[in-house]
């Protein structure tokens, strides 16, 4: 791995200067007339598009509950308890973010207040094509459901052979409403529109390719996003205490995501800089994705040697990564120095791929810098909130110049007439 040893100010402009991926108007084109299609064509153009970009020919969108109780029951006993852990930590963990309305009444004749309310309608984007998400299926759809989200469908590319089975008994088990055999551009532009087959939805969330990221921005402001994700990525602050080997692992367990996933490490020790970029290039020569792995590690990521614990937080912060592991001696007291990432993961066993399965917390985080103003996805993501407002005759009495002024001001006459009418004799 790439190893500087830069001041604060230098090491701060390189990290400001990575170049993320630029808008490929080509995409954009093809995605929007994909889109537009489908819009205009419903399920005409879903199979034509199956056919064209999978090579299925689909007759029946929706799959039978049928196939997928029998795809639940022909998983593997370990794969079951897998799946029921992670369900019941996912559970357990968002649960806590269950928000509650509240009503003011504190003064007489004002009553105000906030309703919160679920999404009535969710769709669970899910990548298809070799590998397969099972993770991402209950990491999205739990926290719709504590949220008392009514209905949660899923898309997910057709396959030949026909889907996955652990990715049709992971929306059994987490309880998605219904799946759908469509994919790529075509399957975000049918939850945001509907078909005949498909219902639109209120909000679109789950990871994909750059068509779907295309696609979900795009359809952005038609329904609801969770995000654009980037490439993967992680960061790690680490001190010479700290395991070169673990640290090794760790980085390359995001770098297999994705030629363009990062992988940063900040540290005060140059002896353990030298030793984790060689434990990374002695495990990438053992890894079945080297070929994935690699470029991301070369191209992508470094490690940088600071002068001061202050330092290497204040890179991160501004790398503001995905995944953020601490490995310092007592590192839950470091947290009052965490301003920006997704997800911190604290201590030696605290390794990130906890995270992305059973630890509790969300693995749909945001990416690319964006964790400086967005957050994990949660309970909070499925939910909207509703004001509510009730005056007597004698509190808006004593409030109608203030609204009356500000109206005039603000050049709305019929602003002010509405309150002046109000008390007319």
């Amino acid at each position: 791995m790439k190893i500087y040893k830069e001041s604060l100010d230098t090491m701060l402009s390189i990290v400001r200067n990575y170049t993320q991926q630029t808008t490929d108007m080509e995409i954009e084109r093809r995605v929007y007339d994909i889109i537009d299609d489908v819009r205009t064509n419903g399920d005409a153009a879903l199979k034509a598009y199956s056919e064209k970009f999978d090579g299925v020919s689909i007759e029946d969108f929706k799959v039978p509950q049928e196939e997928i109780d029998a795809a639940y029951e022909s998983l593997s006993d370990d794969l079951k308890a897998a799946l029921l852990k992670a369900k019941a930590n996912i559970t357990e963990f968002h649960s806590r973010e269950i928000e509650q309305g509240f009503v003011d009444m504190d003064t007489p004749g004002i009553i105000r207040g906030q309703k919160v309310i679920p999404l009535a309608c969710v769709g669970l984007y899910v990548p298809g094509g070799t590998a397969a998400y099972p993770s991402t299926i209950i990491m999205t759809a739990l926290p719709a459901k504590i949220a008392g989200v009514k209905e949660i469908v899923m898309v997910t590319p057709p396959q030949k052979d026909g889907i996955n089975p652990a990715v049709l008994g992971a929306a059994k088990l987490a309880g998605v409403d219904a799946v759908y055999q469509v994919g790529g551009a075509q399957g975000v532009a049918a939850l945001a529109y509907g078909t005949e087959s498909i219902p639109k939805v209120d909000k679109i969330v789950g990871p994909g390719n750059i068509y779907v990221a295309t696609a979900k921005r795009q359809v952005f402001g038609q329904v609801d996003i969770d995000m654009i994700a980037g490439p993967s990525e992680i960061g790690v602050i680490a001190d010479d205490s700290a395991n070169p080997v673990h640290l090794a692992a760790d980085l390359l367990s995001q770098a297999e995501h994705d030629p363009r996933a990062r992988a940063i490490m900040v540290t005060t020790s140059e002896s353990l800089a030298n030793a984790v970029s060689d434990e990374v290039e002695r495990q990438l020569k053992l890894l079945p994705r080297e070929s994935i792995a690699r470029p991301a590690i070369e191209n992508n990521s470094y490690i940088a040697v600071m002068d001061s614990v202050e330092d290497m937080f204040t890179v991160m912060n501004e790398v503001a990564p995905e995944h953020l592991e601490i490995q310092l001696p007592d590192p839950m007291g470091y947290m009052s120095l965490v301003q920006n990432a997704g997800s911190v993961f604290l201590g030696a066993y605290a390794s990130e791929p906890l995270g992305d399965y059973v630890g509790g917390t969300n693995h749909v985080l945001p990416t690319s810098g964006t964790a400086r103003f967005s957050s994990p996805l949660g309970v909070y993501d499925f939910v909207k909130r509703t004001s509510f407002t009730q005056f007597t005759k004698e509190r808006l009495e004593d409030v109608a110049t203030h609204i009356t002024t500000l109206a005039r001001t603000e050049g709305l006459e019929a602003h002010a007439r509405a309150i002046e009418v109000r008390f007319e004799k």
